[in-house]
């Protein structure tokens, strides 16, 4: 089982950068699929990002595309999501997630409790 904590939420201007961490505790860190959702006000949970065991194979939503980066550390039991060029429409309560390919919500075995961001325009 894994317990996944978010951190680096937090308050920033539109065109601006901003770094979630995912750190992960229990067994088998390395053998899940990572990845991060996000849910805005008044909408359903939403798919961002994923990526593999290896780190390889990363996939983004057409909405960040291009914008965000996932990166995963199996030696220190975290996975990243590097945010570029926030808009507000990014505004959201962002989840780290850990399950099965191809990680749709179907297939997510643990969530993380979230951690705000908001974009200001």
């Amino acid at each position: 089982q894994l317990r996944l904590v978010e951190s680096g939420g937090g308050l920033v201007q539109a065109g601006g950068s901003l770094r979630l961490s995912c750190a992960a505790s229990g067994r088998s860190f390395s053998n899940y699929i990572m990845g991060w959702f996000r849910q805005a006000p008044g909408k359903e949970r939403e798919f961002v990002a994923r990526i593999t065991w290896s780190g390889g194979s990363p996939s983004y939503a057409n909405s960040v595309k291009g914008r965000f980066t996932i990166s995963r550390d199996n030696a220190k039991n975290t996975v990243d999501l590097q945010m570029s060029s926030l808009k507000f429409e990014d505004t959201a309560v962002y989840y780290c997630a850990a399950g099965r390919w191809p990680l749709e919500r179907s297939d997510i075995d643990y969530w993380g409790q979230g951690t705000q961001v908001t974009v200001s325009s």
